[in-house]
């Protein structure tokens, strides 16, 4: 990791304070920020031999007598290393597509259509700004436009030609394009391959960037489109959940099902920025990161769902989001009208009042603890006393749903009885966070074997001291979020 100093002031880090979690890199967010900063700006002749030499440096210093700094130690090398293979995969894909046309990543429906598209959230109305088009070319606090074009160094490395420069150039962007794209799509697994889509188009138009706009602005117009693409193929529209026969799902409206839903790890979140800076804090914000956003603006048009990200949450100008997306301004304001009012209407209702930290508060997770203690130790008095009576419990892509404390604990009860003919075993849980939600690793040790294996993993929005809503979803992103899938 460090020998204790700030890598980007060199003053010493601040003690750590005893809690779970990672020690921090950095002595201050400003630190952070211009780290991050800097790494936007990479040198694409340096990058490649600059993590290699970092790489060196950090083997060097490994400590296996110190197993808390070896761990993190290594953890970090991993990080620095994944980086490094990110760049390599994409500057060999890079290579293969000009001798073998477009190279298609996994789970991407093969030899897509060049472009099927066309040549404050909950906020009542549209504001001034929506109706002002922007008229001047002045660089702005997202980078969106500018004046005179994007350093010539910069333009000449993505048109050069080189894989390696251009690997080097695009991968830091790769965290907050991943976070646009899974608002677009709502799946994670989706987001990685849209992303990789994303690098491998803007490689083979590489000869169009101009340095017009920013290099940034620039790969999320290739990304939105990517993503729009995806959306005509795939047509993805949220159903209701149906009774399931022999369960008593409760008396309440069956609950939205959006089957792609899946959760995002918030420790990818922190590479994308600190919460301090725009507009990279605002692309990670709790307020449209949890789940309950990404479920209710599934509901939205593709097109809208466009618009309103760029704009609300990014906090994109009406004029830079219509060149973004071929459209014209009035077209941009229209849709953002019809947005808002039907992203509230999938909204919980007591949301639009809601002003909640950046990160799951100390109360917050302390019942995540609570949580899984009493499921660890299978008290089904505890769980109940922690759930709201309205309590929702949905399971994507499953079709099992349970609405209200009594229906969720009716089919929680038989599962952790041992003298029931339904018991599945004993139960460990991990802490975790998704989508700046709190969120337990459960491990399952079905009876008459020995090693707890990943069973699910529960995401639990808290209101007023209750779980008001768990989304159960199966292991398989376990190691996205550094899980481990055995205990």
């Amino acid at each position: 990791m460090t020998d204790g100093r700030c890598p980007s002031c060199g003053k010493p880090l601040p003690a750590r304070g005893g809690g779970r979690g990672r020690t921090s890199k950095y002595c201050s967010p400003a630190c952070r920020q211009k780290a991050y900063r800097e790494r936007q700006q990479p040198s694409a002749d340096t990058a490649v031999p600059a993590l290699i030499a970092d790489i060196e440096q950090r083997v060097r210093r490994l400590a296996p007598q110190l197993p808390d700094e070896f761990y993190t130690d290594v953890t970090d090398l991993a990080s620095t290393v994944g980086r490094l293979r990110r760049i390599a995969q994409l500057a060999r894909d890079a290579s293969a597509g000009e001798t073998a046309g477009n190279v298609t990543p996994a789970r991407v429906t093969p030899n897509p259509p060049e472009n099927v598209t066309p040549p404050a959230v909950t906020e009542e109305n549209v504001t001034a700004e929506d109706v002002t088009e922007t008229g001047s070319d002045d660089v702005t606090d997202d980078g969106v436009t500018k004046s005179g074009g994007e350093d010539d160094v910069v333009t000449a490395a993505v048109r050069s030609g080189d894989e390696w420069d251009f690997a080097g150039l695009v991968e830091p962007y790769r965290h907050e394009l991943q976070v646009h794209c899974y608002r677009m799509v709502g799946s994670y697994d989706d987001a990685e391959d849209m992303v990789q889509e994303t690098f491998l188009r803007a490689w083979n138009r590489r000869d169009a960037f101009e340095g017009r706009s920013t290099f940034r602005a620039w790969l999320y117009r290739i990304a939105t489109n990517a993503c729009l693409d995806f959306l005509r193929r795939n047509e993805r529209r949220p159903q209701r959940y149906e009774p399931v026969p022999g369960m008593d799902n409760g008396a309440a409206e069956a609950p939205a099902r959006v089957t792609w839903l899946q959760p995002y790890p918030d420790a990818l979140l922190e590479d994308v920025a600190s919460t301090e800076v725009q507009p990279e804090g605002a692309a990670v914000s709790r307020e449209t990161m949890e789940l309950v956003f990404l479920a209710a603006i599934q509901h939205l048009p593709p097109r809208q769902r466009a618009v309103l990200i760029l704009r609300d949450v990014l906090g994109w100008p009406a004029a830079d989001t219509a060149e973004q997306l071929d459209m014209s301004v009035a077209s941009v304001n229209s849709a953002l009208q019809r947005a808002r009012p039907a992203l509230r209407r999938h909204l919980p209702s007591r949301r639009s009042d809601w002003t909640a930290s950046a990160r799951p508060t100390g109360e917050e997770r302390e019942i995540l603890q609570r949580y899984m203690d009493a499921a660890d130790q299978a008290d089904a008095a505890v769980v109940a006393e922690l759930l709201s009576e309205d309590v929702v419990l949905t399971m994507p892509p499953n079709p099992f749903w349970f609405v209200g404390r009594d229906a969720m604990m009716a089919f929680i009860k038989p599962s952790i009885d041992p003298a029931s003919p339904h018991f599945q075993g004993t139960w460990k849980h991990l802490p975790t966070f998704a989508n700046r939600q709190p969120a337990a690793a459960g491990y399952l040790r079905r009876p008459g074997t020995t090693v707890y294996r990943a069973q699910v993993l529960d995401v639990l929005r808290i209101e007023g001291g209750r779980i008001v809503e768990i989304t159960s979803f199966e292991p398989h992103l376990f190691p996205a979020f550094g899980l481990p899938l055995t205990l």
